[in-house]
């Protein structure tokens, strides 16, 4: 009992920690993060560290109790300003993913969308036509459990936030890849529901 309460009390520890560290530095891996936390601790690095879901908990909890109000403010600009980009590229039936979605962003954070064509050179000329200038990335993403996707991306700046738009076929908008945190389909949000998300915070 009393090395399961101590094996707790470290995953604890290592996700509080691991949670500052994400914060504070803005390193967006979790497992890096989490091992250089376990260092920093002084614990073993290949005993149980505690899981993505922990970690997801551990920077919610960092928000309420160092962020506050701040954090509120900050995350209602990143909503807003992840619905103005969806505004622009919605030809290509956007939706907000990530920490901006789930209330974990901080001013480390990209906001990330994921948009849907025929092929990734329509987005490209779309913010061409606007004038936005944009750099190429590719993103992999799990489609299933044992098997991974590489799909291309767009990051672009818009009202001085950056955007990273990964582009997806058109019918991807039928079934989400999973979610590093918890390994289930990742959560989606269309403009609508941006637009209340950005008004409630």
């Amino acid at each position: 009992m009393g090395r399961d309460m101590s094996n707790e009390r470290a995953r604890q520890m290592v996700a509080q920690e691991t949670a500052r560290i994400i914060v504070n530095q803005g390193i967006r891996d979790y497992r890096a993060a989490k091992i250089k936390a376990a260092e920093r601790l002084g614990l073993n690095t290949r005993g149980s560290l505690p899981g993505n879901s922990e970690i997801e908990r551990a920077i919610e909890d960092y928000h309420q109790i160092f962020g506050g109000a701040s954090h509120d403010s900050w995350l209602q600009t990143m909503r807003a300003t992840a619905l103005g980009a969806m505004q622009l590229l919605s030809t290509f039936s956007p939706r907000l993913v990530g920490p901006v979605l789930s209330g974990t962003a901080d001013e480390n954070t990209v906001i990330n969308l994921h948009v849907f064509a025929d092929s990734a050179e329509e987005v490209a000329a779309q913010l061409g036509a606007l004038g936005i200038g944009f750099s190429t990335y590719e993103r992999r993403l799990k489609s299933r459990r044992d098997l991974l996707t590489s799909y291309p991306g767009y990051e672009f700046l818009h009202e001085g936030l950056p955007v990273q738009a990964t582009v997806f076929p058109v019918d991807g908008i039928r079934q989400a890849p999973l979610s590093p945190i918890n390994g289930r389909p990742m959560q989606r949000a269309a403009a609508k529901e941006v637009a209340v998300l950005a008004e409630s915070v």
